[in-house]
């Protein structure tokens, strides 16, 4: 019964952790603006980045990669031997499917990221410089999460060895983010997916700035 309850205790936290949407706080707070009507309507930092700019894009990654990290280190605390996995877990489907934003959300790589942070770093740290490398090669934010997606189970079936506990979460979170791009798949497929654009956003920060600036005046 106690381990019943522990798991039920991880998988509540890491879920309600993960429906926090920081896109939402953060495109509020920073752009007066509801990121779920703007762009692509997607949550997470991508779309914050090509609306609002580099600033919020930054602060939504951090925020949902925290979620991830708390997730599953209040877990791991929780339930020693598998609750880091089943918190992670649940951070992950809260952000895809948030429980306050009628259950829709974004694609869960950020949140990802912050759960691979706590159950292995040096996983984490190689797939983020493997996106990095393919966004600056293609320009493609959903190919670089595509390949980091396939890649994850992989090196930790096979480099990292991780145990049968981060085996099963490395498939499921692939499982996950490539049915999260499924939009992002087909459009791939049909040649107009769109790729990130350094000036456009660079541009839009500009902006954005220009207009806290006077909101700011508005209020002196």
């Amino acid at each position: 019964m106690k381990t019943v309850l522990a798991i039920i205790a991880c998988a509540l936290v890491g879920y309600v952790l993960g429906s926090v949407s920081t896109g939402v706080i953060v495109s509020k707070a920073y752009g007066r603006i509801d990121i779920r009507k703007n762009g692509s309507g997607n949550v997470g930092m991508t779309n914050v980045m090509r609306t609002l700019g580099w600033v919020p894009s930054f602060l939504t990654f951090a925020g949902d990669a925290l979620k991830g990290v708390l997730g599953a280190y209040i877990g791991k605390l929780i339930y020693p031997e598998a609750g880091l996995y089943i918190g992670g877990l649940c951070a992950i489907l809260g952000h895809n499917y948030s429980f306050f934003y009628n259950f829709k959300g974004g694609k869960g790589m950020s949140t990802s990221f912050g759960v691979l942070l706590v159950a292995d770093w040096r996983v984490a740290i190689a797939l983020v410089i493997v996106q990095a490398v393919i966004v600056l090669i293609t320009g493609y934010m959903s190919v670089a999460s595509l390949s980091t997606a396939i890649l994850l189970p992989i090196s930790v079936f096979f480099v990292f060895h991780g145990n049968i506990y981060f085996k099963i979460l490395s498939l499921l979170m692939c499982a996950l983010a490539l049915y999260g791009h499924r939009e992002n798949i087909k459009r791939l497929i049909h040649g107009n997916e769109n790729r990130l654009d350094a000036n456009k956003i660079t541009e839009v920060s500009r902006k954005m700035v220009q207009k806290i600036k006077d909101r700011r005046n508005k209020r002196a």
